[in-house]
């Protein structure tokens, strides 16, 4: 199956990324490479990494930049491990760092990922298919409790708690294997007159477990201080979000390193000693236009935001 993307918020990220045609730049989320491909026709001289944990977006994005390979170096990671990687190829900063974060249209659309409600295919949902963790594993070992606050937490599902009571049921019986049997499980796990309000009735739970099983949250939690941190003087992260979660670590990490200071409110001058790291660039997320929305409904949940480092 060809890895085919869409690009969401592309003319808005490469605005927003500034970019100088002799500059390195990194995409921590090539997936099939739209972005890293605006990115490397603009540079003259200039360097472009990009890394991703699916080896299937490594090799799709390396065929669409290869007329640009002399500049492109690639490495399969994930975007946390991305400063490292780039310090080993002798990159000690980088001129602007971009995160599509979510799952690609991609991974949602070939069956036997496991990432879809509309397929029956194996459990799985793995972005990086050398991790041990799958959706399977999750679904039919985790404690009930944990279930419900996965679904609940990140899938904002209102009957999170029947959903995982409804599964720990149904595994008691037989292993559950494939998304088609997950499907039919949660949706006898919601009421009749509901089911068909806000989509599909598996949508929220399937969010939730790829979420948990790739440890999406908690990975780009702990990154975006180092990523920050390796950007030069004047470089920009540029991160596109689809969940709410997300976006409020984006934007609460952004603020942090505007304004660190936690001296009491009250002080006169600053005494902690933190100090700025940059500021800002999007008070408000930069969001997809009609005519985007339109052309490519999965881009309805896009937020863009930037922040610049001094």
């Amino acid at each position: 199956m060809e890895f085919a993307h869409t690009s969401v918020l592309l003319a808005e990220t490469i605005e927003g990324l500034q970019v100088k045609p002799e500059g390195v730049y990194c995409d921590g989320t090539l997936g099939g490479g739209g972005h890293a491909l605006a990115v490397a026709a603009l540079l003259q001289g200039g360097e472009l990494i990009g890394v991703d944990q699916d080896e299937d977006a490594i090799a799709a994005a390396g065929a669409r930049l290869e007329p640009w390979k002399e500049h492109v170096r690639l490495v399969r990671e994930n975007f946390c491990d991305l400063p490292a990687v780039a310090r080993t190829m002798g990159y000690q900063g980088a001129d602007g760092i971009l995160l599509d974060l979510g799952v690609s249209s991609y991974q949602l659309d070939n069956a036997q990922r496991g990432f879809s409600y509309r397929y029956d295919a194996p459990l799985d949902m793995r972005m990086d298919r050398r991790q041990t963790l799958s959706a399977r594993e999750i679904v039919n070992t985790y404690p009930e409790g944990e279930l419900y606050r996965i679904i609940r937490d990140y899938g904002e599902d209102k009957f999170a708690k029947n959903i995982a009571k409804h599964i720990c049921l149904a595994r008691q019986e037989k292993e559950i294997e494939t998304t088609g049997e997950l499907n039919e499980i949660i949706r006898a796990a919601i009421p009749a007159k509901m089911r068909e309000k806000g989509g599909h009735p598996s949508k929220r739970t399937f969010q939730a477990i790829r979420i948990a099983c790739n440890r999406e949250l908690e990975v780009l939690e702990t990154s975006l201080d180092e990523l920050i941190g390796f950007l030069n003087p004047g470089g920009r992260l540029c991160i596109i979000t689809f969940h709410s979660l997300e976006d409020r670590i984006v934007k609460n990490a952004f603020r942090k390193n505007e304004n660190p200071c936690t001296c009491p409110p009250e002080f006169p001058v600053c005494v902690c000693g933190q100090k700025s790291r940059g500021r800002v660039v999007t008070r408000k997320p930069i969001l997809p236009s009609q005519e985007e929305m339109d052309r490519n409904p999965r881009a309805k949940s896009a937020k863009l935001r930037i922040f610049e480092k001094s």
